[in-house]
């Protein structure tokens, strides 16, 4: 990137229409870098920090998308588009440097993200935003997002001696598991959607066959009673995360937990907690819906919730709207 906007040696930022919208590449990271250093530094700093190499796509690899900002000499903005279905695109990590912003540059990232998305037979387009960001939350509805969801993480302490007051099925399940998921809820709640098996921090609509999958590779939960089964959950994947002291702790991560009541609640976080244990891990997340019911459930049953909610948005890229709200 070569400076071409300079004036008796002081720089002046190029204007929104001197920037061009271009796929970013491995060469872009000391860019990338310097735009998200000063990001949520109270927080222990930006993700993509760390992650910005494994987002860069291959040349075969049509399944996302990194977008960037080009500004000559340095890099104004960035943002990622991921196919997680058919017809289902995930968004996320929209940077925009402060100095570029109010000029419509965001507008030009997401209909990049918008076009390469419908191309690839997107129907839908979503985002998760932490509820704590107010900026980017106006920023997404101004851009055409609507509400979708809201949830919240449960972190049951991994306890091989977890104990139950009912049974709780963990393998072979995931028919049970799927007829319960239907017609809980939760999922009613969370509009279908779960962590997707595959990219991280990502949801989309889960489907029976994602269950059968996790049922053959992973592990599929259903809290079964004489009167019926009366929750679901699964484990999505395990990964490390290093502490702020420098150690790696690793975690489990379960994509979405349903159930009936406190006692079916108190199975499910039960036979959750044996399996992380199972794994010799240190930490777990479960994702749960944001409701009263579901959090005071997660917090009587699990002991330990997260301190804020996690927002999803979506966008109808049939129409260029909000995602229209699921009726069924």
């Amino acid at each position: 990137m070569a400076n071409q906007h300079s004036t008796n040696g002081t720089y002046e930022a190029p204007s929104a229409d001197e920037i061009d919208i271009r796929q970013a590449t491995l060469e872009d990271e000391p860019g990338v870098r310097e735009l998200t250093s000063g990001i949520w530094t109270d927080r222990g700093g930006d993700y993509l920090q760390r992650v910005y190499p494994d987002w860069i796509e291959g040349p075969d690899d049509d399944h996302k998308r990194t977008f960037l900002a080009d500004a000559g000499d340095e890099v104004a903005g960035i943002v990622q588009a991921v196919m997680l279905s058919a017809d289902e695109a995930w968004f996320q990590g929209m940077r925009v440097g402060n100095e570029y912003r109010r000029q419509g540059l965001s507008r030009r990232l997401n209909e990049s993200c918008f076009d390469w998305a419908r191309e690839q037979g997107a129907t839908v387009g979503r985002l998760m935003i932490f509820s704590w960001n107010a900026a980017a939350l106006g920023a997404s509805r101004s851009a055409g997002y609507g509400p979708s969801t809201e949830f919240r993480w449960a972190h049951p302490v991994p306890d091989a001696d977890a104990s139950s007051p009912d049974s709780v099925a963990t393998t072979g399940n995931a028919a049970r598991a799927w007829r319960y998921w239907t017609t809980s809820e939760a999922r009613e709640h969370l509009r279908g959607l779960a962590l997707d098996p595959d990219e991280s921090w990502a949801l989309r609509e889960l489907t029976r066959a994602d269950l059968q999958r996790l049922d053959d590779e992973s592990m599929v939960f259903a809290v079964d009673r004489p009167d019926g089964v009366a929750g679901m959950s699964y484990r999505n994947r395990t990964y490390e995360r290093e502490t702020d002291d420098g150690e790696d702790e690793l975690w489990v991560e379960y994509g979405v937990s349903a159930w009936a009541d406190t006692d079916a609640a108190r199975s499910l976080f039960g036979a959750i907690a044996r399996d992380a244990a199972s794994l010799e891990a240190d930490r777990t997340r479960v994702l749960i819906p944001e409701t009263v019911r579901w959090i005071s459930d997660a917090s009587l049953a699990a002991g330990h919730i997260s301190e804020h909610p996690d927002f999803v948005l979506g966008i109808d890229l049939t129409s260029g709207g909000p995602a229209p709200r699921r009726k069924d």
